[in-house]
């Protein structure tokens, strides 16, 4: 059987600086690609193993947040880590604005929620030790 090496979620955003500032400056991630070059409106970022696609379509196509949706659609994304506590600290430091502080949810999850800049919500964590 083949193996997998990761998914990628894709995003439609509102402005495409906006959300590639967030997940820079707020979140540690780097910008893997923008494009097209006369006027960006893709980008791809990425931190370790973890991307996130995003893409401004049309200022009518607005982001649709799953919790948006429905209120038991908490999360856009789960992004695993090995130390949500760390992770919790050093977006902390960056300015990052929580959705969720760090705690054991009862889902039997230990971690943290973080909105973006168009609302998604993703979840850092892992299942509690």
């Amino acid at each position: 059987m083949s193996k997998l090496n990761f998914i990628s979620p894709f995003f439609i955003v509102s402005n495409i600086d906006d959300s590639v500032k967030f997940y820079v400056n707020k979140l540690g991630f780097e910008v893997w690609y923008t494009g097209p070059d006369d006027s960006p409106f893709w980008a791809m970022v990425g931190r370790g193993a973890v991307s996130i696609m995003l893409k401004a379509i049309a200022d009518d196509i607005k982001p649709v947040p799953n919790h948006t949706r429905h209120e038991w659609a908490r999360w856009d994304a789960y992004i695993s880590t090995e130390d949500p506590d760390a992770l919790f600290e050093e977006y902390s430091l960056a300015g990052a604005t929580f959705r969720q502080p760090i705690l054991d949810d009862g889902d039997g999850l230990r971690g943290f929620e973080v909105m973006d800049a168009d609302g998604y919500v993703l979840f850092f964590g892992r299942p509690k030790a």
